[in-house]
């Protein structure tokens, strides 16, 4: 039985899946992106150092076990601490700056299973390392929108903030705790301890009890903290994204949940998809390869959910096309045709799709047989075609039907498909 929060992939849902990573691999890879795929499991460490141990993905939702040899070992919760112990791990330092990667994939976080979330989930992950100019992060930014448009997705919403420099985000953090310490008792359990380990955290909260309290209180949005450096950074991109007249909106209330985000953040939202709308995001992260004890590595990047994306696809009604089935499905009349149905078939692939009967069918039956799998020719091997090696194709939408040697069957049916 599928464990509950996994799901299996088959069918019109893989290929939609298939799909959405297909475009993924095209936009990121024009842009000169490098598929890297990191391990299904890293050493734990690499998450409370890179995701943040004050986190909630830390805290509640890694799915962490001990190896034979006593060693912590965790699947991974998101691709970005992986990737980057990747870049450290693997010297890329010393290539060219930045260095573009991509990655997709399964994730794991054991929280509670609902509509387009799942304990193991998909998603597709991009990185730029190596560069703190604000255009990379601009990049990022319209490659995340570049894929989703070019899924056809429309009723999309690009939310930008920025979550400043580290100064920027102590001072902002002693405020939210001078704040709201008097008010601790009617905070979520959650938020009660995010207010000692990350206040910040509390406005990403999903509690509807905390959001009242934040309006309630009038809290300043980090926005209102943002240094002289870390505001200009954020005018940069802002700059370039109108450049490239890429719609956006300022939303002075968006935060990261992740520790090692830094300056700019920003998220894409769906508007099909109930509450949850977020398809993605990400951001800056540029002290991220410190806390894993390499050298500074500035880098900026972001993931979207392939689940996610998928009901969005749904919602505005763009799946894939039924599965497109055999160009020929071969139909023996007779025992003896069985073996020859094989041989054939084996004949035309790989440059056609041929599948066959593995027992004799009645004409009839073999044309509904052929009718139910969507092929385009069925293709009769009865006594006379053994005797004189011969095949009778006929085209399922016409009716057509010609009989001619096997050995020419792969050049016509070729023809006749293209």
């Amino acid at each position: 039985m599928a464990v509950r929060g996994a799901k299996d992939l088959f069918g019109k849902e893989l290929r939609l899946h298939q799909h959405i990573v297909a475009t993924a691999r095209r936009v990121l890879e024009a842009a000169g992106a490098l598929e890297f795929i990191t391990p299904v499991f890293e050493e734990t460490q690499v998450f409370e150092k890179g995701v943040g141990i004050s986190t909630d993905i830390v805290r509640k939702e890694m799915f962490t076990f001990q190896d034979r040899g006593g060693r912590s070992l965790t699947l991974r919760p998101e691709g970005t601490a992986a990737m980057v112990r990747a870049y450290l791990e693997h010297g890329m330092k010393v290539w060219p700056q930045p260095v573009r990667l991509w990655m997709a994939g399964p994730m794991f976080r054991a929280e509670r299973p609902q509509k387009g979330r799942y304990r193991q989930f998909h998603q597709v992950s991009y990185e730029a390392l190596g560069s703190e100019s604000p255009i990379l992060d601009a990049e990022a930014i319209v490659l995340l929108y570049e894929i989703l448009k070019e899924l056809s997705l429309r009723r999309l919403s690009l939310k930008l903030s920025s979550v400043g420099d580290p100064k920027d985000r102590a001072r902002y953090n002693a405020y939210l705790r001078e704040v709201l310490s008097p008010y601790q008792e009617e905070l979520s359990p959650d938020s009660q301890e995010r207010l000692e380990l990350n206040p910040m955290r509390i406005l990403d909260s999903k509690s509807e009890k905390d959001q009242a309290l934040l309006r309630e209180l009038k809290v300043k949005p980090m926005l209102d903290f943002l240094g002289e450096a870390a505001r200009e950074h954020l005018k940069e991109v802002e700059r370039h994204l109108e450049r490239l007249s890429v719609p956006y909106e300022l939303d002075p209330t968006l935060v990261r949940g992740l520790d090692y985000y830094v300056r700019t953040a920003f998220e894409v939202h769906h508007a099909e998809i109930g509450a949850q709308s977020a398809l993605g995001g990400g951001g800056r992260y540029d002290g991220l390869s410190e806390l894993l004890g390499g050298p500074r590595v500035p880098g900026v990047g972001f993931a979207f959910g392939v689940e996610r994306v998928a009901l969005a696809l749904e919602a505005e009604g763009l799946g894939v096309a039924e599965e497109k089935g055999p160009d020929v499905y071969l139909i023996p009349l007779t025992e003896e045709a069985v073996s020859e149905a094989f041989y054939l078939a084996e004949a035309l692939r790989p440059r056609i799709r041929a599948e066959y009967a593995l027992s004799p069918k009645k004409p009839g039956k073999g044309v509904e047989e052929a009718l139910k799998r969507n092929a385009a020719f069925v293709g009769f091997l009865g006594e006379d075609e053994l005797k004189t090696g011969e095949v009778t194709l006929k085209r399922l939408a016409t009716g057509e039907q010609v009989r001619l040697p096997q050995r020419e069957a792969l050049g016509f049916l070729l023809s006749a498909l293209a």
